[in-house]
């Protein structure tokens, strides 16, 4: 038992951060970037030890992310806010469907190659494709797009099989049930959003 909790102590704790960010994620709570600071920091090397170079590159990315997400959150504006009301959550902007699937298919191929040459990575498709589709998720979710959990669905199931073959049981598992709270939170927010817009027109 001892042996286990020793191999397996940073994979329990940050599977624990994780429920805690995606509880706070689902609730809207501006909360979820402070854990989304500290869980991914701590990602680092729990990704590297295991070979997944990949995710261990996302997750400074995550961290740093996640203080800017935050600044927006708090500080950030959307068309018809006011000046002292929340971010509100809104749908994805047509325009920003060409610019953001470039975007990914950018990062999904730079990824790649840095991956298949510069490390020994044994997934690189898999471990590319869900820091390509984080990279435009995360910034979906600091602008609160509701569409943001779309990409995290697809994300969380790559995840959970990847996590799987690599050994780490409990961030597999962590993952799996991400895909069950992503739908669920795609459904809450968009109650959330209709509700501000109700509270809008009041």
């Amino acid at each position: 038992m001892t042996d286990f909790l020793l191999t397996h102590w940073l994979d329990m704790l940050t599977t624990v951060l994780g429920l805690l960010y995606i509880w706070l994620e689902y609730k809207a709570s501006i909360a979820l970037w402070i854990v989304g600071i500290i869980m991914p920091a701590l990602d680092v090397y729990l990704y590297w030890s295991y070979g997944l170079y990949g995710d261990a590159g996302m997750a400074v990315y995550y961290t740093v992310a996640a203080i800017y997400g935050y600044a927006v959150w708090k500080f950030g504006r959307k068309h018809n806010q006011g000046s002292h009301a929340e971010m509100p959550i809104t749908h994805f902007k047509k325009r920003l469907i060409v610019p953001t699937a470039l975007a990914f298919l950018a990062a999904w191929v730079l990824t790649y190659y840095i991956l298949v040459t510069y490390t020994q990575s044994t997934v690189p498709v898999a471990d590319s494709f869900t820091n390509a589709m984080s990279f435009v998720g995360l910034w979906a979710l600091s602008r609160k797009y509701i569409e943001q959990w779309i990409f995290w669905i697809a994300v969380d199931a790559v995840c959970a099989y990847l996590y799987v073959s690599k050994g780490i049981p409990f961030k597999a598992g962590l993952y799996a049930l991400y895909v069950v709270i992503a739908v669920m939170g795609y459904f809450k927010w968009q109650k959330m959003m209709h509700r501000q817009q109700i509270d809008s027109q009041q």
